[in-house]
């Protein structure tokens, strides 16, 4: 959950996770559609699928059984090999180092690497840098510590007068510590523009299944048509569902930011005179069920506005 993501807002995500998710059974036992709604408003949905996909793994094919060697880890869904190491030092006490942002930051400044974070050639010397400083003992409380020292002292805007590397740090020596790391590349993030339809019935509204790829495939959304549609090509898509108009007005558009494009959301309310006939992948919800629903954030948002 933390991939990505503050821990402020993970914090109250996890907590109803876990109550919900004790074992890694009662993970694996559950439905795609139940663990899609308990991680519904976080984000990054892949991460949800791949940890319901991981927990199967686990108990079907190994028993129960953790691995305990990173490279098994890495084997499974969406596990990378920062994760996979902070899982078996933290777990096992296994003799392997992280190199999430923070512990990046840290080494690069101290040994003055003056380039992008995510530089290839910089990355393949931070891992060295990175296992060459692993001690022998207490593995799990010095990948904590490092951590922790470049979430609270060397930050962006590092705190260098209380920081007890300021005689070996080379970007302070050379004045470098607030451009080191260099910024990453900013990559142009295209517009795309949806319509979505929200078609409502007394205090009941449609909701679509996402099973095609994309960041929310797995969760419930209102039916969407690429582009801004006109009237008329509402009306025929409506038809085409097997529904009849009552009336329809457009809702203010909004954006919503994912990490390689900008959505723009053009909702219309319709109101329709029957439901029409059942689709696969559809179904109709009353507003008391909308909390139970695994449902992206700015469609929750747009459904409770909407409702209010």
């Amino acid at each position: 959950m933390l991939q990505q993501t503050q821990v402020s807002t993970v914090i109250e995500y996890f907590e109803r996770f876990m109550s919900r998710f004790p074992t890694v059974q009662s993970l694996a036992c559950a439905t795609e559609d139940e663990v899609m709604q308990y991680w519904s408003g976080l984000g990054y949905y892949s991460r949800a699928r791949n940890l319901h996909k991981t927990a199967q793994i686990i108990v079907n094919e190994n028993f129960g059984v953790f691995p305990k060697e990173r490279t098994e880890w890495e084997a499974l869904p969406g596990i990378g090999r920062s994760t996979a190491a902070a899982i078996v030092a933290f777990s096992f006490g296994a003799k392997e180092t992280i190199l999430d942002g923070n512990v990046k930051r840290v080494l690069m400044r101290l040994h003055g690497i003056d380039a992008r974070a995510d530089d290839k050639d910089a990355v393949k010397r931070l891992w060295a840098l990175a296992e060459d400083c692993l001690p022998d003992e207490n593995i799990d409380v010095y990948i904590q510590g490092l951590m922790d020292f470049g979430a609270t002292l060397c930050t962006k805007h590092p705190k260098c007068l209380t920081c007890i590397f300021q005689k070996e740090c080379k970007a302070l020596e050379a004045g470098l510590q607030e451009q080191i790391p260099r910024p990453k590349k900013r990559l142009d993030r295209p517009v795309k523009e949806r319509t979505f339809l929200l078609l409502w019935l007394d205090n009941e509204c449609l909701l679509q299944k996402r099973a095609e790829k994309g960041v929310w495939k797995g969760l419930f959304s209102l039916p969407q048509k690429e582009g801004i549609l006109t009237e008329q090509q509402i009306e025929v898509a409506v038809r085409a569902m097997g529904m009849t108009i009552k009336n329809m007005r457009p809702l203010e558009s909004f954006s919503h930011d994912f990490s390689h494009y900008r959505l723009i959301l053009h909702p219309v309310a319709i109101r329709v005179q029957d439901k029409g006939e059942s689709i696969a992948n559809q179904r109709w919800v009353s507003l008391s069920e909308l909390p139970d629903i695994g449902l992206p954030a700015p469609i929750r948002g747009l459904l409770e506005r909407f409702f209010a």
